[in-house]
């Protein structure tokens, strides 16, 4: 339809022919002028001007309809993904055959890192026989090895689109957080056991004249913790931890020496040294008597796995704000003041609050953090409308129930939290009082520390370097149950992906064409305009 707008300039074209100049001679000036016989001799003159006035306006109409050049791309013959981090363990060495069979097939090697960059033969050469090459420089760089896996492997789906991929990375439950989304057909994951064991330092306490160190360990199997004590050191003073790079005392912190780093090649962190104890404060009215005598002796028996000595006070009369608290447990149905709710935001107190009310009945489980753990009962929860306006709030559930509903939320202000029990330790309300590992969920929160309980987006720095050290390994049964497993893949009938297509915009180089012959028609006009008239005598 745009182009049926060149009829208008071929009709001005024709219309506007400018007659020659007409000299009168002689006697000729006396005669009347004739008539316009402009409509008797429409005929096109100056045929290469209106040519291109015409392909200037079609080239224009082109490139305003937005013109694309669309190619199908042949369907490659697959790639193959490889985490750095299983580069030089005996688990690829045993998948080499696998791989080496992969790339006789025609599939290219590229590593699972951002933007795919591609694996050269030689760095396969250089692993097998044990010399450094880029894998290396991959693996130690946070910036490659901080993305979950899955994210990473559906970004490989949608840019090789149409391949089929072959993708190795290490089986360490790190790397598998979040949601495991099914993934495209033709994706084939092989889950690799790295074999890695690493020791760091997960905190620090001085206590007296000795300087506390809570070591941890990860392997596939397990990750655990234990308290061990060195002498104090003098300021700037070297500390020389058993299996664990060297730290440096340096401003009431442990600083890595320089080139010390993980087993895993991360950089290792600073770690804070706590000096002070951990203050403890919890008020209760008479109602809440009963919880409170339960939640006191909880936190006593949390108390001994602390690095800390534990300063605890029970009252039974408002806290004021002005008193220092690192924990303030809430018993009360009255609100929890403005003055404490600023001290939560500004000096990072936190707040444990319970259920208010007379709740409503509820028989559901807690989900137990251990593979012996005996599910606590709850019998009551508070009331629905308290529940949504915490969870408007964007609370993080850290203890849930078997319907995956919070128990114990977890509520971000500023440098402080507020922790909500939606539930009482009331045994009318539950029997959380009698459960043995009630010390333990406690001492994970009074001592972070120790537990990834937290969002990711919430770790602080003792939750990142567990997070970074962390070396379980994923069930490959967890994995092949949200995705597809090879056996399925292979005996299910797949219909055949479309093949991929590239888009190549034509705009830019219509506008280019449309200016050249916009150039051409001001010299032809101006090549026109300076040409002698003809004259009619």
């Amino acid at each position: 339809m745009a182009l049926l707008g060149l009829l208008v300039p071929v009709a001005i074209h024709l219309w506007n022919r400018r007659p020659g100049r007409e000299v009168a001679v002689g006697s000729l000036r006396w005669l009347a002028a004739g008539a316009n016989r402009r409509l008797r001799n429409l005929k096109p003159e100056q045929l290469w001007l209106l040519l291109l006035r015409a392909g200037l306006l079609a080239v224009l109409a082109v490139a305003v309809a937005g013109p694309v050049w669309q190619q199908l791309v042949p369907r490659g013959r697959g790639q193959v993904l490889l985490s750095p981090q299983v580069i030089g363990t005996p688990a690829f060495a045993a998948l080499r055959p696998t791989v080496d069979s992969l790339r006789r097939r025609g599939y290219a090697l590229r590593w699972l890192a951002p933007g795919f960059p591609k694996m050269s033969r030689a760095t396969l050469r250089a692993d097998s026989l044990g010399q450094p090459d880029s894998a290396r420089l991959l693996s130690g760089n946070t910036a490659f090895t901080t993305a979950f896996y899955a994210e990473r492997v559906r970004q490989a789906a949608g840019a090789f689109g149409g391949q089929p991929l072959f993708v190795a990375t290490p089986a360490t439950l790190c790397g598998f957080q979040g949601l495991l989304a099914p993934l495209p057909a033709g994706v084939t994951w092989q889950t690799l056991p790295v074999g890695t064991a690493t020791a760091w330092v997960q905190a620090a306490a001085l206590q007296g004249d000795s300087l506390r160190l809570l070591m941890g360990t990860s392997t596939e199997i397990q990750t655990a913790f234990r308290w061990t004590s060195v002498a104090k050191p003098r300021p700037n003073g070297t500390v020389r931890p058993a299996g664990v790079p060297a730290y440096r005392l340096i401003a009431g912190s442990l600083q890595p020496l320089a080139g010390a780093g993980a087993d895993g090649g991360q950089a290792l962190p600073a770690v804070p040294v706590r000096t002070q104890p951990l203050r403890v404060v919890i008020y209760s009215t008479p109602e809440y008597a009963l919880d409170a005598r339960y939640l006191l002796a909880g936190v006593r028996a949390a108390a001994t796995g602390l690095p800390i000595p534990l300063a605890l006070s029970t009252i039974t009369a408002p806290p004021l704000a002005t008193t220092p608290a690192d924990w303030l447990f809430w018993l009360s149905s009255a609100p929890l003041p403005a003055e404490w709710q600023a001290a939560v935001q500004k000096n990072g107190t936190k707040v444990w609050q319970e259920a208010t009310g007379a709740g409503m009945a509820d028989i559901s489980r807690l989900v137990p953090v251990a593979a012996d753990e005996v599910p606590a009962t709850i019998m009551k929860r508070q009331q629905q409308q308290q529940s949504d306006s915490l969870a408007a709030g964007a609370a993080a559930a850290l203890w849930v129930d078997g319907q995956g509903r919070a128990v114990l939320s977890r509520l971000a202000q500023g440098q402080g939290a507020i922790y909500q029990l939606h539930t009482r330790l009331n045994p009318s309300w539950s029997d959380l009082a009698d459960s043995p590992t009630l010390p333990a969920r406690l001492l994970a929160l009074l001592q972070p520390e120790t537990t990834d309980a937290l969002l990711p987006t919430q770790l602080s720095g003792p939750d990142q370097a567990l997070a970074a050290q962390d070396q379980r390994a994923l069930d490959p049964a967890q994995l092949y149950a949200s995705t597809a497993a090879p056996a399925q893949q292979a005996t299910t009938p797949q219909k055949s992906a479309p093949l991929a297509s590239r888009q190549t915009d034509l705009r830019p180089w219509f506008v280019l064409l449309a200016a050249l012959l916009f150039v051409c028609e001001r010299l032809l006009t101006r090549r026109r305009d300076g040409q002698p008239q003809p004259s009619l005598i």
